[in-house]
């Protein structure tokens, strides 16, 4: 796909050869984070097409990302399952990042269950918590790298979409109450995100500001799909595991990998699923 502009006629040409291979219709979204992918690998009934094979997709490039759609049904609900997403740092333009949301919403999704992986700068967190996501602050919108540049595309929605109730309370609530039905209180966490662009991870005076803003865990991808969601009327839940405390000091030998990120995301896989599949036993769809 070229990258260069935004047209709506891509989104359709997508949505309608995803129609043609499928035999559901969903109203439930999920896009996986770095090493969170088994989401996933519950799906029941399973359809999977690679992004290559859809028309003006392109593809993830990063570890522990699979790159492909799956199509199918978790807690008896029909759901469309990204295993894999697109980043900033991968050079794409900011619709190209919203671009599958979009094509969700052709498809018929109304709730987005958005996961990541994070790093922790709220001190009390540790790794391993989820953090439930109530707002976020995202740098690169900020600095005008968002999804909604350009002329408006009023199919989807108004030229200038409110974000004071872009993370759905009610959502939250229940995401709440299914992370208590489980006895995940003990690790259950709530916060304010912050996006950055990547891939190099953040200084220790970044991370300090970010602190001072009121931020708690830092991640590289996710506004731009939230932002994407909210214009087209969707309702959004999202969680980040926290897969490495923050380096907010000086003088020490302590560093943060990607591999870090995916192991933690292999040891808190398990519980993750669970609790997508309690929350969506929870949700009522329409």
């Amino acid at each position: 796909m070229s990258t260069s502009n935004y047209d709506t006629d891509k989104v359709v040409q997508s949505a309608n050869f995803l129609k043609s291979r499928m035999n559901i219709k969903p109203k439930l979204g999920i896009i996986c984070g770095s090493g969170l992918s088994g989401i996933g690998e519950i799906v029941c009934n399973k359809t999977i097409i690679a992004y290559k094979e859809i028309p003006s997709f392109v593809e993830s490039t990063v570890p522990g990302h699979k790159g492909q759609l799956v199509f199918g049904q978790i807690s008896e609900k029909d759901v469309i399952c990204m295993q894999g997403r697109f980043h900033p740092y991968e050079g794409y333009e900011a619709w190209v990042v919203g671009f599958p949301i979009r094509v969700m919403k052709l498809l018929g999704i109304e709730i987005l269950i958005i996961t990541n992986a994070a790093g922790g700068i709220n001190d009390s967190f540790n790794v391993g918590d989820f953090m439930l996501i109530k707002d976020h602050i995202s740098f690169p919108g900020l600095g005008g790298y968002t999804p909604l540049k350009g002329p408006n595309d009023a199919m989807f929605g108004p030229r200038f979409p409110p974000m004071n109730e872009a993370y759905d309370s009610r959502l939250s609530n229940l995401w709440l109450q299914a992370a208590k039905d489980l006895k995940f209180d003990s690790f259950m966490r709530r916060g304010v995100y912050c996006n950055v662009s990547g891939p190099s991870y953040e200084t220790i005076a970044e991370l300090r500001m970010l602190s001072k803003l009121g931020g708690d865990a830092v991640g590289m991808s996710t506004a731009q799909e939230v932002v994407t969601a909210c214009h087209a009327g969707m309702r959004i839940v999202a969680c980040s595991l926290i897969t490495n405390k923050c380096i907010m000091e000086y003088d020490t030998k302590e560093t943060v990998s990607h591999d870090e990120v995916l192991e933690v995301g292999k040891k808190r896989a398990k519980d993750m699923e669970e609790l997508v599949v309690k929350f969506l036993e929870l949700v009522q769809l329409d």
